[in-house]
């Protein structure tokens, strides 16, 4: 009989949702963004920097754990609020990644060119997808 890890589990969990995270910001960069993204934008999972799994991975979390704590309903979001509620997650960890971020890695939802708005309400919804 298999032995459960709730520890293991919670962190394959996390490194499958932040992979997910991953997956949908690379997909909304190639639908949105104008022209031919920096290679940095759509470089895959197996290359990504562990620090921006672990970052994708914690902003994973706190989607879910916002869906689960409002029982789902905020799944009713307007489309620009799910795209902030993301967008104000990546930040902290941008903060605590980095002591003195770029001011393009911390800028405020109305300063974020459309392209990553639009990416950070796909990433919302993707994760919103996962939980059901």
């Amino acid at each position: 009989m298999p032995v459960h890890d709730e520890d293991g589990d919670r962190a394959r969990d996390r490194t499958e949702g932040a992979r997910l995270f991953r997956e949908a910001w690379i997909a909304g960069v190639r639908r949105y963004f104008p022209g031919e993204p920096k290679p940095g934008y759509v470089t895959p999972w197996e290359e990504t920097p562990e620090w921006e799994r672990v970052a994708a991975g914690a902003v994973y979390e706190q989607v879910r754990q916002f869906l689960e704590v409002s029982e789902g309903h905020a799944g009713r979001l307007t489309r620009e609020q799910k795209g902030r509620f993301v967008a104000t997650c990546w930040t902290a960890q941008m903060y605590r990644n980095f002591e003195d971020p770029k001011p393009g890695y911390v800028a405020d939802w109305p300063d974020l060119p459309g392209w990553q708005q639009e990416t950070d309400a796909d990433i919302f919804e993707a994760i919103e997808k996962d939980a059901d």
